[in-house]
């Protein structure tokens, strides 16, 4: 029998697929426990409609975080830190503070996509890298001054 899976089934497989079981257990399992439906031409086609719908969101958003890693690209911020008078700094930039002036400038990001090796610790210029999504980066300039 052909089901099409509306959950993952561990050992069968994944949300969406179709796949051909045996009847005892489409019936007794899959279809009983509501983790499948019989595979109509009507639930076939609606699955395909439900997939490209899917796949032109993901193309969209994608095309959508491309356009925002380019407008972000080389975009300067400047984070005041404070320092003593040897020109010892007392503290460190972080990655939430870098995310509050990104948003300052209209750029909404989460604090765990700007990638630090550590955290700044001395006054001066720094490129970061903000990983938005797999593959899709910019490269933003921060400069540290003392307050």
């Amino acid at each position: 029998m052909k089901v099409i899976l509306k959950q993952d089934v561990k050992g069968t497989g994944k949300k969406g697929d179709i796949i051909d079981v045996s009847d005892g257990f489409a019936k007794n399992f899959l279809l009983k426990k509501g983790l499948a439906e019989q595979a109509s031409s009507v639930a076939v086609n609606s699955l395909k409609l439900q997939k490209e719908a899917e796949e032109r969101r993901r193309a969209e958003e994608a095309q959508r975080i491309r356009e925002l890693a380019r407008s972000m690209d080389k975009s300067k911020i400047t984070v005041s830190i404070k320092c003593g008078e040897n020109g010892k700094v007392f503290g460190s930039v972080t990655s939430k503070e870098i995310a509050s002036k990104l948003a300052d400038l209209g750029f909404e990001i989460d604090k765990k996509k700007i990638l630090l090796k550590e955290a700044i610790k001395t006054v001066g210029d720094y490129a970061v890298e903000v990983r938005l999504s797999e593959g899709v980066s910019a490269k933003i300039f921060v400069t540290v001054v003392p307050e």
